[in-house]
């Protein structure tokens, strides 16, 4: 079943803009913020700089990035870990 676009309104570079993402994103977006003790705003702001497309596109290929990237630390971490066979 595909995810409804939930519209927001959230204040990035000084100014009010709304942003429409899928729920799973806006909940992907959060999590990183806040892993890295920063507030939506901040995070998307940073996002937003120096892209040259849509903000709503840019926000989901961070996400998709950064989880891609989380995935790919530990499946490293996971081959370099001793094994557990005897």
């Amino acid at each position: 079943m595909p995810s409804k676009n939930m519209k927001r309104s959230i204040a990035i570079g000084g100014h009010e803009t709304s942003l429409s993402l899928e729920h799973e994103f806006w909940s992907g977006v959060k999590e990183i913020a806040s892993r890295r003790d920063l507030t939506l705003s901040q995070l998307i702001d940073e996002i937003g700089t120096g892209r040259t497309g849509n903000l709503s596109s840019a926000v989901r290929v961070y996400v998709l990035e950064h989880y891609q990237a989380e995935g790919l630390r530990r499946r490293a971490v996971a081959a370099s870990a001793p094994s557990q066979a005897k």
